[in-house]
């Protein structure tokens, strides 16, 4: 048996490739890229799953709003509700019924990875149905009812000036 192994390494056949050091695998895929194709392959399962089955050329933003829906029956986010004694409470002291939904950053996140991984999988980027004006109304109308909820109001991050830059700027002013 060892006088075979040696002959298929050298015959290049499956079996001694089995054996030989891993030149040819690509390096693993980082966490987002492997996060990308799980979403990519979820979203696609969900289309399949639909009755009638919707076909990847045929789907289109009313279909990811639908997926987004669905995907709150698996969220972790406690979203009171507006008759809620706790609406607009960050802490509340106790539990109720309001159900969870998937948090505002978790669906944003993932509207950007199918985003981008339906472009990579052939998809014009006019007709990319995550890129949807409806799909951004969507995301905004969740982060601010979350952010109700919570009584937290939603602030837009603002962009840092650089002050060198600014300073430059004025000295350049000063010197004519």
């Amino acid at each position: 048996m060892s006088s075979n192994k040696g002959k298929d390494v050298a015959e290049g056949s499956s079996r001694g490739a089995a054996m030989a050091p891993d030149q040819q695998n690509p390096p693993p895929l980082s966490r987002y890229e492997s996060q990308k194709r799980r979403d990519w392959n979820t979203f696609g399962q969900y289309l399949r799953n639909q009755r009638p089955p919707v076909a990847l050329s045929q789907c289109n933003a009313n279909h990811v709003l639908e997926f987004l829906r669905y995907l709150d029956q698996f969220g972790k986010t406690k979203v009171h509700l507006q008759g809620c004694v706790f609406f607009g409470q960050p802490e509340p002291p106790g539990p109720c019924t309001c159900p969870l939904k998937q948090a505002w950053g978790s669906l944003d996140a993932l509207i950007g990875r199918l985003r981008a991984a339906y472009e990579e999988n052939g998809g014009l980027p006019e007709t990319n149905p995550f890129a949807s004006g409806a799909i951004r109304l969507y995301l905004r109308e969740v982060r601010d009812s979350q952010a109700k909820a919570r009584g937290i109001p939603y602030k837009k991050k603002k962009k840092k000036r650089n002050p060198m830059k600014a300073n430059d700027e004025s000295s350049s002013f000063h010197m004519q």
